[in-house]
């Protein structure tokens, strides 16, 4: 596999960390994205230890001038973009519907819905231009299925995969491959927020066959292979990394 050029969204904290040090730890030239300089250039310091070319790049993904200076800027810095892994997201207001307003919708909307399709609008806008490119949207096993005080959330997830599937079909001839990769409960911030509930915290726990919640790095891999070209054939897949959660 040649050297990629790696976009990642949300790239501070989470899964989006540890997909950036796999990207890194193959070779691939690494681009992160957020909103802490500290925090930026604390994980661009530690990218470049293992020998990759990495940088950061200070962007909120619900502003269309942010996504846009994020894709130029690493096209101009290393030729071109490869992989883009749109992983920034919100949990939102977790509670009842009842509890729910157009504020707390439009708050995790535009994190996890807009700042998708606008990411998603410049990548491809520069990976047509190239004739390839791998998309990868980190959605949710509740991207597919439901969660009780969790309705906002999920109904954002449900749409990034109907994204995905769309633009896949959009993109198909291009030489761009579009997929989500759907993790389970995964030891992150978000999900410590998440389960803040009992009734929330058995609802995810319990659910898991394997008794465990998964870690960052096993959906790092999943991210990493599916942007690969072992997996070239595949396009307008969601990508299930949750211990089995999910089997019918």
């Amino acid at each position: 596999m040649s050297t990629q050029v790696v976009l990642i969204t949300g790239g501070l904290t989470g899964i989006g960390r540890a997909a950036a040090v796999a990207f890194a730890k193959k070779g691939a030239k690494v681009v992160v994205a957020g909103r802490r300089d500290e925090a930026g250039k604390a994980l661009v310091k530690e990218l470049r230890s293992l020998g990759s070319e990495a940088e950061f790049i200070n962007a909120d993904v619900r502003k269309e001038e942010d996504i846009r200076n994020a894709v130029d800027k690493t096209v101009t810095r290393f030729g071109r973009l490869d992989v883009a892994v749109n992983n920034a997201a919100t949990e939102g207001q977790v509670g009842p519907i009842t509890e729910q307003t157009a504020e707390t919708y439009a708050a995790t909307f535009d994190t996890n819905v807009l700042g998708v399709l606008l990411c998603m609008k410049h990548e491809v806008r520069v990976m047509q231009k190239q004739g390839s490119g791998n998309i990868v949207n980190i959605s949710s096993t509740y991207g597919h299925e439901g969660a009780a005080f969790a309705s906002v959330y999920v109904a954002s997830k449900h749409a990034v995969e109907g994204i995905t599937k769309s633009v896949a079909l959009e993109t198909v001839k291009s030489g761009i491959r579009v997929n989500a990769v759907a993790p389970g409960p995964v030891d992150t911030g978000m999900l410590t927020r998440f389960t803040h509930t009992p009734e929330n915290k058995a609802n995810l726990v319990t659910k898991v066959p394997m008794a465990r919640v998964g870690i960052s790095e096993e959906q790092a891999n999943a991210i990493v292979f599916i942007a690969s070209d072992e997996a070239s054939f595949i396009t307008g897949h969601i990508l299930n990394v949750d211990g089995g959660m999910t089997i019918n």
